[in-house]
């Protein structure tokens, strides 16, 4: 059974919608893109496509604080979001990625192929595909 989980990549699990975030945007831009994509963060790519970083909730939440106590104008979200975040080929194993996932952070890795995002995978689609490889 090993050899069926072990065949399975991420490409067959992945987000093929990852609701990348414009390196131009602001942090009220990058919260309102989140909250209605209804995921917890997404990575933030230039105009080629190409990841430049990844932006999460948690990120966003210390400079919106701040803008609504000080009514402040939002900065950008390149000021706040993770640089250079681990991104993944399509064509890697799940079962090698749920072992560097065992190893602690991230929850989400950006999928990257010839330089341009192409997806995201989270540690719930590799749970699912663990759980149908089963």
């Amino acid at each position: 059974m090993e050899l069926a989980v072990k065949s399975l990549t991420i490409a067959d699990f992945m987000d093929h919608d990852p609701h990348a975030i414009p390196y131009t945007a602001n942090i009220r831009e990058a919260v309102d893109s989140l909250l209605s994509a209804g995921v917890l963060g997404a990575p933030v790519v230039d105009e080629q496509q190409q990841v430049v970083g990844f932006v999460s909730e948690h990120d966003c939440m210390k400079d919106m604080l701040n803008g609504s106590f000080y009514q402040e104008a939002p900065i950008r979200v390149t000021s706040v979001m993770f640089n250079n975040p681990v991104t993944v080929d399509p064509d890697t194993s799940i079962i090698e990625l749920a072992e560097v996932m065992m190893s602690g952070k991230p929850k989400n890795y950006p999928v990257v192929k010839n330089g341009k995002l192409i997806g995201l995978i989270s540690r719930k689609h590799v749970l699912k595909a663990l759980l149908e490889s089963h």
